[in-house]
């Protein structure tokens, strides 16, 4: 059975291709998110982009028919944008207050009245979806997108095998079909592989850049970092469980030792928690300070360990600690690039820069689905759960959740307890 679906302004900024995920729906944009969508193009880093880029997106249907009266779509749908010229009338009058949310409330409402289909609003606003459920209306989250963090495997797992243990034990690769994705890692009591068509190919502890892994998870971690057939690394873990500083290390060795890449990238999506940007004092290195500081305490901690010079590196070009906004669109070929705090980026935003990776680069994307800075983004829907998800399967990737605090007994007790 046909529905309407009425877009929220922040459906189109959390993905500006969701006008196309409704199947063959109706998808209804009330002309007020028109206007908000008008108002948020100015704005810098990823709202703005989105916005601009539903806009576009808007302008091309444009051209093939009225949008007033509705554009069939490829999917089978239909898209149209919804003017109200007078106040409705039944509603509570609050609805009809200069309000935006409540303006598009009552927006539905018309629509329902004037409709015998089912009418659903779509938002990413969780007090919206309140009122409108309130107010008798049907809401629902943008669920296209959304996945299950619960439903990720750690990418490793355990296995109780003594003769195979023993021939680990004895050889480098051992050859064995087992029900497994490829890249995923095995502990047999303590001697550990990792499974890849068809074969276990036997790990172990490796000190990088004075840096040793502390666990099994970090172990496999390393591991994941330092194998140029695996382009793509998920770390996924609560604060303190060393994904950032394993990730760093791993960068440097791969940079500098083995020569294997020509740069490190790190990198991190400037949230702001309090005041943005802007409104911090000084220059814009001065202002990107406080987002990058917690990587570059990193780099200084293994510069205390290796005895690396950091702000030489920096000088030769060859680490380049980096605003995300800032790198976002470049052409980057064999580099190795780190994205911390990933968990604060849309999927469409991962897609946007895994899509546009330059030919021979590794890529890792770090985080903690627990702790977003995002408006919007949940543990379920963020760009790095979802990116992690539907690559599981592939080959060129592989997905580690680290869930050892090592940071200190007091940062393991509070990433649980708080």
């Amino acid at each position: 059975m046909v529905k309407n679906y009425v877009l929220d302004t922040n459906v189109l900024i959390h993905d500006p291709d969701s006008m196309f995920s409704f199947e063959d729906n109706n998808v209804i944009i009330p002309l007020p998110v028109l206007e908000e969508l008008d108002k948020l193009k100015r704005e810098h880093g990823s709202v703005g982009k989105n916005a601009r880029e539903a806009i576009r997106r808007l302008d091309e249907l444009r051209e093939k028919g009225n949008l007033k009266k509705g554009i069939a779509l490829e999917n089978g749908g239909n898209l149209r944008v919804y003017v109200l010229d007078r106040q409705v009338e039944g509603v509570p009058r609050f609805l009809h207050e200069r309000y935006m949310d409540n303006i598009i409330l009552a927006y539905v409402i018309d629509i329902m009245n004037k409709e015998k289909i089912p009418t659903i609003l779509v938002s990413k606003d969780i007090n919206l979806r309140v009122k409108a459920d309130a107010l008798g209306i049907p809401a629902q989250d943008y669920l296209t997108d959304k996945s299950e963090l619960e439903t990720m495997p750690k990418g490793y797992v355990e296995i109780q095998d003594d003769t195979l243990r023993k021939t680990l034990e004895r050889e480098e690769i051992v050859e064995k079909k087992l029900d497994l994705l490829d890249n995923f890692y095995i502990d047999l009591g303590g001697i550990y592989g990792k499974y890849r068509k068809g074969k276990i190919m036997k790990i172990e502890s490796f000190e990088t850049m004075g840096i040793s892994p502390r666990n099994r998870e970090q172990i496999f971690s390393m591991d994941a970092l330092l194998d140029d057939e695996i382009p793509l690394v998920f770390l996924i873990g609560m604060a303190g469980t060393g994904k950032t500083l394993l990730a760093l290390a791993c960068g440097l060795y791969k940079v500098l030792v083995e020569k294997r890449y020509r740069k490190l990238i790190v990198t991190r999506p400037t949230v702001p928690m309090g005041r943005d940007l802007g409104y911090l004092p000084g220059e814009l290195e001065k202002k990107m300070k406080p987002w990058l500081q917690p990587i570059n305490d990193n780099l200084e901690l293994i510069s205390s360990i290796s005895g690396l010079k950091i702000k030489e590196l920096e000088k030769q070009d060859i680490l380049e600690v980096e605003a995300l906004s800032f790198i976002r669109g470049r052409s980057i070929p064999r580099q190795f690039i780190i994205i911390d705090e990933a968990q604060n980026l849309s999927p469409h935003e991962v897609k946007t820069i895994l899509t546009r990776v330059g030919e021979d680069t590794k890529i890792v994307l770090v985080g903690d689905p627990y702790q977003i800075d995002t408006p919007y983004l949940d543990k379920n829907t963020n760009g790095l759960v979802y990116a992690a998800l539907k690559l599981l399967e592939s080959e060129l990737s592989a997905v580690i959740k680290l869930e050892k605090g090592e940071r200190s007994r007091l940062a393991t007790v509070a990433a649980e307890l708080l």
